[in-house]
């Protein structure tokens, strides 16, 4: 009797050791068969967001960078475009910025002009609660666009603020805010470096996702 035991515990062990060879084997093989499809369709996600940002008018280019910041002793890797007109005048940004939300990382791209403002948000992806946080890619982010944070500040009214938090999701309100103002610091801090120096030739814009060395978050909705 103990050895029946002994051979079906071996037998199911061959048994799994296959299935999940098997399994692996299939999972590889989908992801090398997708993994350009899925490349393209971030590269235009990640383009159209660009656009949706900084829509700006005339023959550009854009140049891939990456700006870093350091703030209260964290570095962050902030991935951006930099817009350049015909003549070489630089324009603005196009930067990738993050924050911890209610339900997660909220990653987002911020357009700015070349004298800090804002021209537009944009939500790349999320877990906020539905009809709560997820309302922020609603009107919410509107109220973000044409304002300058040397003048408008980027944190919610209950906080002392001048950004209307959305109603029952304050801590969704707060990242989208900070991650807003990580991006204009950052902007700042190395725009100068920019003015005036139009890239060689222009670059695809990058699908790569903000880095973060480290990264605030909250808990609580």
């Amino acid at each position: 009797m103990a050895k029946k035991k002994e051979s079906t515990l071996i037998n199911m062990l061959l048994a799994l050791f296959v299935i999940t060879a098997v399994s692996g084997g299939v999972l590889g093989l989908v992801y090398g068969m997708t993994k350009d499809t899925i490349a393209e369709v971030d590269m235009k996600k990640n383009e159209a967001a660009i656009k949706a940002v900084l829509p700006l008018e005339g023959e550009l280019t854009f140049k891939a960078d990456t700006l870093t910041f350091t703030e209260d002793g964290v570095t962050t890797s902030f991935p951006c475009n930099l817009a350049f007109d015909a003549n070489g005048n630089f324009l603005g940004a196009a930067v990738k910025t993050s924050e911890g939300g209610f339900g997660g990382k909220i990653d987002m791209m911020v357009g700015f002009l070349a004298d800090g403002t804002i021209k537009g948000t944009s939500v790349l992806s999320h877990a906020e609660t539905p009809g709560l946080g997820a309302n922020m890619t609603g009107k919410f982010k509107d109220q973000f666009v044409d304002k300058n944070p040397a003048s408008y500040k980027l944190t919610v009214s209950k906080d002392g603020g001048d950004v209307d938090a959305i109603t029952a999701a304050t801590i969704t309100s707060r990242a989208f805010s900070k991650a807003v103002d990580k991006a204009y610091k950052a902007f700042e801090a190395n725009k100068g470096q920019f003015m005036n120096h139009a890239p060689a030739e222009t670059v695809v814009p990058e699908t790569e996702e903000a880095t973060e060395i480290t990264e605030g978050g909250q808990s609580n909705e």
